[in-house]
Formats: structure tokens, C-alpha cells, sequence
């Protein structure tokens, strides 16, 4: 069995010295430098580089450098979502989007895991565990998302959590690690008669 497939079974593998490994993250590097480096006014260069990029990109995806990856090619974003600058997406195994999803400044959601023991992790071993933002959500700036986690529809993640679980649909979660504080209501709609 390839290190890849391995890889794709959510087994141990060898993560830092297969060489089909290491060409095709160095291959997603180069696009993503490409794209880091690209006019923001050039917009159509952007799009065509992130459809190079990534796996799955939906219609009205904006996305602001600079965006780090480290395959691409396992990333899914839904359409209508919004990615702020200096997003990290560890795409070692699938990373979903969805859509209509607001994602803030300094995202990291990262699919790897490293052993506990040093002498394994000393090995290149990594095994690695999808993560899924479900539509209409909110991510704040700063928030990471670990290997394994999905977050619910229509949810929010506080600027700062770091998500280690998975988190149900229609709540606010805060913190590190990130905990479930209250549903979001109809108490939270704004009255725009008001305004």
C-alpha cells in the first residue's frame, strides 16, 4: 500500500520524506504562491488559480491572501463562502466548506495528527482526519479547527477558539478548547425596523 492510500484511509503514513507526497505539496505550494502574489484587482487570475488549486470551489468564493495549503487538492469550499487573509487549510485529509459560510482572519484547520511518542513522530508519521464546516456558518478570526471535527449548520465559533470537538448546529461556541455556551435564537435577530 503507497503512502498515499494510506493517507486516504486515515492510516498512519509517511508524511515528510514519500516523494509523491512531498512533489505534490510542493506542487501546491508553487500555485499557492502564485496566487498569494497575484494583483487582488486581477480577479480573474485569482479565480483561475484557486480552480487550479483546490478541489472544489463554488461560484462567488472570495478568498484574500495568503492562503497556505498543503495539497489543495482535498479542500472543498461552497458557494457564497468567504475566506480572510492568511488562511492555513492542512488538507492532508478532505477539508468541506460549505456555503454561505464567513470564515475570519488567521483560520487554521488542520487534518494531521502526530504521534505522542517522539521517536515515531521523528519517523515522518502523520495520520489524518477530515474536518467540515457546514453551511451558514461564522468562523472568527483567529480560530483553529482540529483533525476530525465537523461544525454544525448555522453555527458560530467565537474569535480565538481553538474547536476541538465536534460542535452542533445552531449554537455559539468560545474558547480553548471551544465549548457550546448557547443556542443562537430568534432573540439574536436584528430589528430592522429599528435601524
Amino acid at each position: 500500500m503507497t503512502e498515499r492510500e494510506k493517507l486516504e484511509k486515515g492510516m498512519w503514513y509517511d508524511a515528510n520524506f514519500d516523494e509523491e507526497l512531498v512533489a505534490a505539496r510542493r506542487r501546491a505550494g508553487e500555485v499557492a504562491f502564485d496566487f498569494n502574489h497575484t494583483r487582488p484587482t486581477d480577479v480573474q487570475r485569482c479565480q483561475e488559480l484557486l480552480r487550479e488549486l483546490l478541489g472544489s470551489l463554488g461560484e462567488g468564493v472570495e478568498i484574500l491572501a495568503p492562503l497556505h495549503v498543503d495539497y489543495g487538492c482535498n479542500i472543498s469550499i461552497g458557494e457564497g463562502s468567504f475566506v480572510n487573509h492568511g488562511a492555513y487549510l492542512m488538507d492532508g485529509a478532505p477539508i468541506a466548506i460549505g456555503s454561505h459560510v464567513f470564515i475570519g482572519p488567521n483560520f487554521g484547520a488542520y487534518t494531521a495528527q502526530h504521534p505522542l511518542v517522539a521517536e515515531e513522530r521523528n519517523r515522518g508519521l502523520e495520520r489524518a482526519l477530515p474536518i467540515t464546516v457546514e453551511d451558514d456558518c461564522w468562523i472568527g478570526g483567529d480560530v483553529k479547527i482540529m483533525p476530525g471535527v465537523t461544525v454544525g449548520r448555522g453555527s458560530v465559533i467565537g474569535a480565538g477558539s481553538v474547536v476541538t470537538r465536534d460542535v452542533p448546529a445552531g449554537v455559539v461556541a468560545v474558547g480553548a478548547p471551544a465549548r457550546v455556551i448557547r443556542p443562537i435564537t430568534d432573540a439574536d435577530r436584528i430589528d430592522f425596523d429599528a435601524v
